[in-house]
């Protein structure tokens, strides 16, 4: 195992952090990305290291939820996401991705100067369920 971890959740998400992780534990999410422009080059490399390990998800509290092996870890973008990652998060079609991803993003992108378009490069974590934790 790793020290790097997947973590879903934050003071005020609504809700959906929790809803991520139920996702994972339900195996109906299996991806996750977010903005390179989101990391540090050290988190960069963290995150391409932990390819084939055995990692914690844990919520908003720290408490590990689950177990995770990352299978594969790569970068897209949003314009032309890779199907793993339109699976992966749950998503139909490469279409509802960049909607439902557009409209998470867009506001905070501009606020941090880095305004979203099709070019955006996504780092995208796969994962596959090993073991449900006690929470």
């Amino acid at each position: 195992m790793t020290d790097y971890r997947l973590e879903f959740g934050w003071e005020g998400d609504g809700g959906l952090g929790e809803r991520l992780i139920r996702e994972i534990i339900d195996g109906e999410k299996t991806a996750t990305c977010a903005p390179r422009s989101d990391y540090t080059e050290d988190e960069l490399a963290e995150v391409a290291a932990s390819q084939g390990q055995i990692v914690d998800v844990v919520d908003e509290h720290d408490n590990p939820r689950c177990r995770v092996r990352m299978v594969a870890v790569y970068e897209t973008t949003l314009g032309l996401p890779a199907p793993g990652v339109v699976r992966g998060e749950g998503f139909e079609d490469a279409e509802a991705f960049r909607r439902d991803h557009r409209e998470a993003w867009t506001a905070e992108m501009e606020v941090e100067g880095n305004p979203l378009s099709d070019e955006t490069v996504l780092v995208v974590e796969e994962f596959e369920l090993v073991e449900v934790l006690d929470a």
